[in-house]
């Protein structure tokens, strides 16, 4: 009997390696658990990280612009030089990127029409797109005469300075078609409560190309001038033929001239 009690205990486990493999499954578990846990750690660190910097850039970007999220945003819209009551394809474009910018800052957007908006910008942040030259934006030229006296519009012509803005002792010519300027400028009336954007180029194609270099490269400007509640600055567009409205780039700073009376 004993002998065969012997071999059946044998036939069957005594369960003496139980708890070693089951703490090697825990182990093994608990890692998985931890490496879980660690990486939605991580992520949520990231995310958060990556939350936080783009609030910083649109809140950077809203500073510059001077747009209120939740606010309203004004936009002036000029005339076709030669079809009062149209407006250029390019111009048209400049609204839109406005527009675009606006809704990204979490800004209403309304339009008006320069000929027959005579009011102040009051709590809305006004864009005021166009020249002042042949009646394009009768706004912009009171604007001007207003808050920027130190700059002066010479006249469209057959001329090697036609359409020349001149600030500063500076004389920025228009080569249609293969290099113009902009000049583009930020103030805020004593009337209002919010800033007024000016954008005003040598033609349609220079207003649209102010605006997409000034969404793109805002920052770059903002660190050229001496404050960006109050600046004035030139963007030359080259390489028209070849690039269209996209070669942009910043030209000069004219913040001290262009808001000083001319002496």
């Amino acid at each position: 009997m004993r002998g065969l009690s012997t071999g059946n205990a044998g036939m069957y486990p005594t369960g003496a390696g139980v708890p070693g493999e089951a703490t090697e499954i825990l182990s093994v578990v608990v890692n998985i658990v931890v490496g879980l846990v660690t990486s939605v750690i991580s992520g949520g660190c990231v995310w958060l990280w990556q939350r936080g910097k783009h609030a910083r850039v649109l809140s950077r970007k809203a500073a510059f612009f001077g747009i209120r999220p939740g606010g309203e945003c004004l936009i002036v819209m000029n005339h076709k030089y030669d079809r009062p009551g149209s407006a250029a394809h390019r111009d048209v474009q400049a609204m839109v990127e406005v527009a675009t910018l606006a809704s990204e800052l979490n800004s209403q957007v309304t339009v008006e029409a320069s000929g027959t908006f005579q009011e102040s910008n009051d709590d809305r942040t006004e864009f005021c797109i166009g020249g002042p030259w042949s009646g394009s934006n009768s706004r912009t030229a009171g604007h001007l005469a207003a808050h920027l006296p130190g700059v002066s519009w010479l006249p469209f012509g057959s001329g090697p300075d036609s359409s020349a803005i001149l600030v500063g002792g500076n004389r920025f010519l228009w080569d249609r078609g293969n290099e113009e300027y902009a000049l583009v400028a930020k103030f805020t009336p004593l009337e209002s409560t919010c800033p007024v954007f000016l954008v005003c180029g040598q033609s349609s194609l220079a207003n649209h190309a102010a605006v997409h270099f000034l969404k793109r490269a805002h920052t770059q400007v903002a660190r050229a001038v001496p404050s960006t509640d109050r600046f004035a600055v030139v963007v030359r567009i080259s390489s028209i033929a070849t690039y269209g409205f996209q070669r942009a780039d910043f030209e000069r700073d004219v913040s001290a001239a262009a808001f000083a009376a001319p002496v």
